[in-house]
């Protein structure tokens, strides 16, 4: 420990703590812009300066480290006009918009600007121009950028993708996809963390919702909205309210305020996930001597997107399974525009996700199965969602609670924890253990899979099958780390789950956005409460599922229906 002065108070922090860090521990706060702890420690932006007795010049709190005796002042008049002034400058080349910006009203930059009292501009303004690329889920507007770098460093850091750069020199300095490529010829996931960690609009998940407006005004259109299980621990972050107040069932009844003739649960295809998925991985772990292992999953097109790019050869190795998204919109087209005489290429089938990659997966050529047409037309995040709520003038709290709609609104507890790190293995060693002995395991046997630690390994006995080798992974760093560890014969395992994003789809790119906060485990935390309070806990007693094998897949229950359900993987 380390005794320092901190605007006259004495206080003790630990040896190597930051200045900023010192600060917040003794309740001090200091403005910043740049910062995240472990991450962004770099003193970019200049916000966060302080006086320090000793030395001619002030020093970045968010990276200048205690020593003893320091005696800090973090509020002088030096200091205040020295953030302003280096504010001022960050604002000189913004675009400064706010009336039409996304991020208004959830913007650090316009949060700083009020808390140190700005309110003229004696600079002049002078924003850097770009092309918006709108081919792409994430979008980025160059004139709002205030090369904070902290999308860099997440990139870098977390994801291990090292999309983003600093490019160009002296004034002409700036961020910009490393290279001088576009976005769309990069192997950018599109997993969305640099948008969530982006202090400003200058990163955003491409805005789809008015295609969806036109849908919901044309009368000829059937529209119906798929809700990943993501997206209801989630949405209701975006309004303030408490889970209590943000229930499923008021979420439903604003999707059906807003107009969309069906509104489903996305957990009905994750149940239909887990019958294909845990059938496929039954069929190779009695077959293995026909499969390169291990088996992934297939749920989370960022991770697919960056298997096909960074480890090609083990594309082979990925379930052939849709994702619930996809499985969902090709039974809309199919089995449930069948069921309710409508013409499938009437139907508009709009997905609700916590991901920004989800936009581009809907757009694969391989997404077609049902009636030849995209089995999903358009991909909103929980934001987007939110969104229209506001333009509906929606008050939540005053809605009355709905249920979903039938027969794609049933899940159980295995669906619903398809939203956060370890549930896809959870919920399909639960499907797996039923399959192979025609009994259900204890609904909790598989909880060392569980939790929020970024990778997960455990060794589970299915009898009659043997032992089974499984691990989950989130964050596309510690994918990479797993994957190395596979290729190089370090880790050993017959069926592993990847999510792209680090906490599962709980953390997704699409999820509201809070400054300084990873809320994957506190979302996380109440999938798993949802799972244990359902009724159902097992994916093959969804009655809506097992109807849909009986009345049009026309086979037993959790046998591959490959058509529609699957896609073959490049070989």
């Amino acid at each position: 420990m380390v005794n320092i002065k901190i605007n006259g108070t004495d206080i003790a922090v630990q040896n190597g703590s930051t200045i900023l860090q010192a600060a917040a521990r003794a309740g001090i706060p200091i403005p910043h812009l740049c910062y995240l702890r472990g991450i962004n420690e770099i003193g970019a932006c200049r916000i966060c300066v302080v006086e320090v007795e000793g030395t001619e010049r002030l020093v970045p709190a968010c990276n200048t480290r205690v020593v003893e005796g320091m005696s800090i002042h973090t509020n002088t008049p030096r200091v205040r006009e020295a953030r302003k002034t280096n504010l001022r400058l960050i604002l000189s080349q913004h675009n400064s918009t706010c009336t039409t910006c996304i991020r208004s009203g959830n913007c650090e930059l316009q949060n700083l600007a009020h808390y140190l009292n700005i309110h003229y501009q004696p600079y002049p303004v002078k924003p850097e121009r770009s092309r918006l690329d709108m081919d792409v889920p994430v979008i980025r507007e160059a004139s709002k950028c205030i090369k904070c770098m902290r999308c860099i460093q997440v990139c870098d850091k977390i994801q291990g993708m090292h999309i983003w750069d600093v490019v160009g020199t002296g004034s002409r300095t700036t961020v910009d996809v490393a290279g001088g490529r576009s976005l769309k010829d990069t192997d950018c996931t599109f997993c969305g963390q640099c948008v969530t960690h982006c202090p400003t609009g200058a990163l955003t998940a491409r805005d789809d919702t008015n295609t969806v407006l036109d849908a919901l005004a044309d009368p000829n259109i059937t529209t119906i909205v798929q809700v990943a299980p993501a997206v209801r621990v989630a949405w209701a972050e975006a309004f303030g309210l408490s889970p209590k107040q943000g229930s499923t069932g008021r979420m439903v009844a604003a999707l059906k305020q807003i107009g969309f003739d069906y509104v489903f649960d996305t957990n009905f295809a994750a149940d239909l996930t887990i019958m294909e998925e845990g059938s496929e991985f039954v069929e190779r772990f009695t077959h293995k001597s026909r499969y390169r292992w291990p088996m992934f999953t297939s749920c989370c097109p960022g991770w697919v997107r960056f298997l096909r790019s960074q480890y090609p050869d083990y594309v082979s190795s990925l379930s052939t399974a849709k994702s619930p998204q996809q499985m969902f919109g090709a039974v809309a087209k199919s089995y449930f525009a069948e069921k309710m005489g409508l013409d499938p290429h009437k139907i508009m089938v709009v997905s609700m996700m916590p991901c920004t990659a989800k936009k581009a997966e809907c757009t694969l050529p391989e997404m077609t199965s049902a009636c030849g047409d995209p089995d999903v037309d358009v991909v909103l995040t929980t934001r987007e969602m939110c969104r229209l709520f506001r333009s509906d003038c929606i008050v939540p709290t005053e809605l009355p609670e709905m249920e979903f709609d039938s027969p794609l609104g049933t899940g159980t507890g295995a669906a619903v924890i398809f939203g956060t790190t370890g549930g896809v293995m959870d919920a399909a060693l639960r499907g797996a253990y039923h399959m192979v002995t025609g009994k259900n395991p204890d609904a909790d046997a598989f909880r060392e899979i569980r939790g929020s630690k970024p990778w997960k390994e455990a060794v589970f006995t299915i009898p009659g099958a043997g032992e089974v080798r499984v691990a989950a992974v989130s964050g596309l760093s510690n994918v990479r780390a797993l994957m190395e560890a596979i290729d190089h014969g370090r880790a050993d395992y017959d069926f592993v789950e990847v999510m792209a994003c680090p906490g599962g789809c709980a953390g997704g790119g699409g999820q509201p956005i809070h400054e300084g906060q990873e809320m994957a485990a506190v979302r996380g935390d109440r999938l798993w409460k949802l799972d244990a309070d359902a009724e159902l806990r097992f994916s093959h007693e969804n009655p809506e599922v097992q109807a849909l094998y009986k009345e049009y897949l026309k086979k037993p229950l959790g046998e591959r229906s490959l058509q529609l359900l699957h896609t073959e993987r490049e070989r």
